[in-house]
């Protein structure tokens, strides 16, 4: 079906388709004190230090705001994280501020997530990221509960996890080639932020150094689709293996012409947050990069993941900058997408878990339950 056509029916598809603030600290209990057979909520800022500054098309940063949050249990804790790069409008202030709403008290089984979950992303339209950070510590505690790791849970096989890519960000020739010596012998496929107007010299400056496979994010950067075009078929001589959102998420048609000459695959990120998002830009990508801070978790990147399955399009796990919590979550459903960019947690220094690795490029998820953290 033409793109234009689908577009006349799309809205009907969704409904089938089914610095850290001390004052955001908090130890709240949800209904109950410790020991009870209630859920504690607890959770606090923690800003994430960037080993290099990251930059791309549109911005550039050295630290990340993140608010950390723990979900007690009988004993158990549940960990998960909202991470707010800043292209996404949150902030650490409105993470906390949602947080003070939830009330998981009213729920004595942590382990009905999908009632769970219901309750808490119906207390807003947005704050993706803090419903993301309940959705993950319950995931979590469930896996605790029940002693098993969550890839276990969803009958996944943890060796049909894929390559990771290692993302390099817009920089200086120098601070490119060094970045990319950091990552020689440890990944199989890099991932290369480009569009501004020094695309060509960051993949030849890496093309000195490596010959690794590369994904590129334009990250809307590019304005006109025919140079674009151009562009893309530039970067497949290169070695090039597939484009990530490559003009401005609302420039769709574009985005579909595009899609529909590229000898690559086109992967939407900015143009879709959550599963409701898909029917509107069905025709005009490839694929889809699901991310667990836009779409609130676990339970709805599943479901985002399915529906690209049904509709014959690829899919694929990003990450922001994050620690081990957030990026070992999605490394869990890792092994149904086939591509990964979860090296956030790589890109900072100062984690607070032990969780998903790398080895030889491959995501290596933890054989523990829940998520397998370990707190460091």
């Amino acid at each position: 079906m033409q793109r234009r056509s689908f577009l006349k029916t799309a809205a009907g598809a969704v409904a089938a388709a089914g610095l850290g603030l001390p004052a955001c600290r908090n130890a709240r209990p949800a209904g109950a004190r410790a020991g009870s057979s209630r859920m504690t909520l607890r959770w606090f800022p923690y800003e994430l230090q960037l080993r290099h500054t990251f930059t791309v098309s549109s911005y550039s940063r050295t630290t990340t705001p993140d608010v950390q949050v723990e979900i007690d249990y009988e004993g158990m804790t549940g960990y998960g994280e909202a991470s707010m790069p800043p292209y996404l409008g949150h902030t650490v202030e409105s993470v906390c501020a949602f947080l003070e709403r939830v009330d998981l008290g009213q729920f004595p089984d942590p382990l009905r997530i999908a009632d769970i979950m219901e309750y808490v992303d119906g207390l807003s339209d947005g704050d993706a990221p803090a419903k993301a950070a309940i959705d993950i510590a319950l995931h979590d505690l469930q896996g605790k509960l029940l002693g098993a790791p969550l890839f276990r849970l969803w009958g996944l096989n943890p060796d049909r996890a894929p390559d990771t890519t290692f993302t390099i960000g817009i920089d200086t020739p120098d601070v490119v080639r060094e970045k990319t010596r950091e990552c020689a012998g440890q990944f199989n496929i890099l991932k290369v932020k480009v569009g501004l107007d020094n695309d060509e010299e960051m993949i030849r400056t890496i093309r000195e150094v490596t010959d690794l496979p590369i994904a590129v994010d334009a990250n809307q950067g590019w304005t006109d689709r025919a140079k674009a075009l151009d562009e893309i078929f530039w970067l497949q001589e290169q070695g090039i293996v597939m484009v990530e959102q490559p003009m401005a998420a609302d420039r769709l048609d574009d985005i579909a012409w595009i899609t529909e000459r590229s000898p690559v695959p086109v992967f939407a990120d900015e143009s879709i947050q959550r599963l409701r998002d898909l029917p509107r830009i069905r025709g005009a990508f490839s694929g889809i990069n699901v991310k667990l801070m836009k779409c609130t978790g676990l339970l709805e990147a599943q479901k985002m993941i399915a529906w690209a399955q049904a509709e014959g399009m690829r899919a694929m796990l990003g990450c922001m900058t994050e620690t081990s919590c957030a990026c070992t979550a999605a490394a869990h459903l890792s092994p149904l997408v086939d591509f990964a960019d979860l090296d956030g947690n790589l890109l900072i220094a100062n984690d607070r878990f032990e969780g998903m690795v790398v080895r030889g490029g491959k995501i290596t998820i933890p054989d523990r339950p829940g998520l397998g953290l370990k707190v460091l």
